[in-house]
């Protein structure tokens, strides 16, 4: 009972704990985050095809539900990059709609989203992130970067072009507009960009968006940029997010359920990563599932209240941490300091000129990519270089969505692609060695006894490894009269796909005059097995709790013929008359 009122409430943990000075920390973290988040804010909506407002409103609403219900003490929630694109790519997907059609389709797919993460949440599905690769999602933000990047060129030089028919077409088309460059345009937009970056150079802690921002904004008006045709942001709404009734109708369902699927996805996906990676320097421990639930209510909240699909931020997140926030509340400040700054002055965009917004994104985009990660997945394995290219390349050419689902896929194949394959290695009692330990027949270039071949599995035997195992197994006892004892202490389960495999093993080896025998597995899987009746059905003289007992078994039973003329004798049974051998190490 207690669980699910921690669940439900968690925030009421970390309230008790507040004292004057956690909350001095916490306002000023928050007033930190609240200015760092204002221009990101204006800057992820107009990602996002949406009116600048919606952004902050997204700063406000899911970043205070998300720091209430999350796991995280230090995460801030709203707008990202990432999902801005994501749900540009869905809602455009769709046609031509005028903005309010195009918010409502927004909210739409945010409370959907929501709806998703809440249900996995719920279901205590965390784990399942894990399996999601990391060079997946390395590869699909950068590609989301690149597509940031290139939607906000034609802004930043001032020309008039119609996206949305892909990254090559769109692209090929600014191209040819080159000549016709707003010069002013692209002045102030690389006045923005500098500024930012010399403001970051200089003190990573100054709001280095926010100031290349009023740098854009007064050199548009020192060059008199509305006059050469430069345009504006345009002022706020005085508002604080209004309540709004999203579409759930059947049509509606059927058409945004694959991307809000996507979006939910990525989301938790974001959240968790940033989640964990701030719990590192933090020291806490994170719970998945809570945070699957805290990022679903945030959605769902806000698609009521006016806001697009959220996730965690990990700029403002580690904004957050590195200025002293000591609980989820500097979220909340951040919050509501944004909301006083949206009702108080909601003329501080009405200057601010597109390039100059076109110029702060650009940074962001560049920022996205991890170009240090992605160098080491090249250098390190062609494999992961693959899988980095394959889904960056869909990210740029197909629908974001789907490429999220290739990316997932590839994550998937790719983990069933290394359990499928549990390592059989060859393995001999070393007799340099004190205690003759079994050891690997490769490395260490042992002699085996040409009647009883020693393997040791690594890895679970599950239907998807079957087939693998039992191709290595035919392979290494092909020849007559081999007997195989199969060293367990690495198996975790063994499923009834591979008990059957065993099964067939066991009738060849004895058509051929061999056995199978097993031995040192786990008590977890010996219980099992025998729940199941599998254990009788193997024959449960086959199962023997050390090495040494199940080679002294299956001695007696070996070809005295082939033993009188062997001239390897690595086991203590192979000279009963000798007893300076040293008893084989229990492994």
């Amino acid at each position: 009972m207690e669980s699910k009122l921690s669940r439900c409430t968690p925030f009421l943990h970390w309230c008790r704990a507040l004292n004057r000075r956690i909350l001095a920390a916490d306002l000023m973290a928050g007033l930190t985050g609240a200015f760092l988040v204002l221009p990101q804010g204006v800057a992820y909506a107009f990602i996002a095809g949406l009116p600048p407002v919606v952004g902050l409103y997204t700063a406000i609403v899911p970043a205070a539900v998300a720091a209430l219900f999350g796991s995280s003490w230090h995460m801030v929630s709203g707008p990202t990059a990432a999902i801005s694109i994501v749900l540009a790519s869905v809602v455009g997907g769709l046609g031509a709609q005028d903005p309010s059609q195009y918010l409502a389709i927004a909210l739409t797919i945010t409370l959907l989203a929501g709806l998703i993460q809440l249900a996995m949440g719920l279901l205590r599905l965390g784990s399942l992130v894990s399996f999601i690769s990391h060079t997946v999602v390395i590869g699909f933000t950068a590609g989301a970067a690149i597509l940031i990047a290139s939607s906000q060129l034609k802004h930043l030089l001032g020309a008039s072009i119609a996206t949305g028919g892909g990254f090559l077409p769109d692209l090929i088309a600014l191209i040819q507009l080159l000549p016709e460059t707003n010069p002013f345009a692209l002045a102030i937009g690389l006045i923005s960009l500098l500024t930012s970056l010399l403001a970051r150079r200089l003190n990573r802690r100054l709001p280095h968006l926010l100031l290349g921002m009023v740098a854009g904004s007064l050199a548009c008006l020192l060059l008199d940029g509305v006059g050469h045709g430069v345009n504006l942001v345009g002022a706020l709404p005085g508002s604080l997010p209004p309540l709004t009734l999203p579409d759930l109708s059947p049509d509606n369902l059927r058409q945004l359920s694959s991307g809000a699927f996507a979006i939910a996805l990525l989301g938790l996906i974001e959240a968790l990563s940033i989640a964990r990676a701030i719990a590192l320097r933090s020291h806490q421990v994170i719970d998945g599932n809570q945070e699957f639930i805290g990022q679903g209510l945030s959605n769902i909240v806000g698609g009521f209240f006016s806001c697009y699909a959220s996730s965690g931020s990990f700029t403002r997140s580690g904004a957050n941490y590195d200025a002293g926030a000591r609980s989820p509340l500097a979220a909340i400040f951040a919050a509501v300091i944004l909301a006083l700054i949206l009702v108080l002055l909601p003329g501080l965009t009405a200057y601010l000129p597109l390039p100059a917004m076109a110029g702060s994104i650009l940074l962001i985009a560049w920022n996205l990519i991890d170009f240090h990660h992605i160098g080491q997945l090249i250098r390190a394995s062609r494999h992961e270089a693959m899988i980095l290219a394959t889904t960056m390349t869909a990210t740029l050419l197909l629908e974001l969505e789907f490429a999220i689902y290739i990316g997932v896929l590839l994550s998937l194949v790719l983990y069933l692609k290394r359990t499928s394959r549990p390592t059989v290695l060859e393995v001999a009692p070393r007799q340099s060695h004190p205690r003759r330990q079994l050891s690997n027949v490769q490395r260490y270039s042992l002699d085996q006894c040409p009647q009883l071949k020693i393997l040791r599995i690594d890895g679970s035997l599950f239907f998807g490894a079957s087939d693998y195992v039992q191709h290595r197994l035919r392979e290494l006892s092909a020849e007559p009269g081999i007997h195989v004892l199969l060293i367990g202490k690495g198996i975790n389960f063994i499923d009834t796909a591979s008990i059957e495999m065993l099964l067939q093993e066991i009738q060849r080896l004895r058509q051929q005059g061999g056995d199978l025998i097993i031995s040192s597995l786990k008590g977890t899987v010996l219980d099992e097995l025998r729940q199941r009746g599998d254990l009788q059905r193997l024959g449960e003289e086959r199962f023997f709790e050390v090495p040494q007992a199940a080679i002294t078994d299956t001695a007696s039973r070996l070809n005295p013929i082939i033993c009188q003329t062997c001239c390897y004798r690595i086991f203590n049974e192979c000279d009963k008359g000798r007893n300076n051998r040293i008893p084989l190490r229990t492994i």
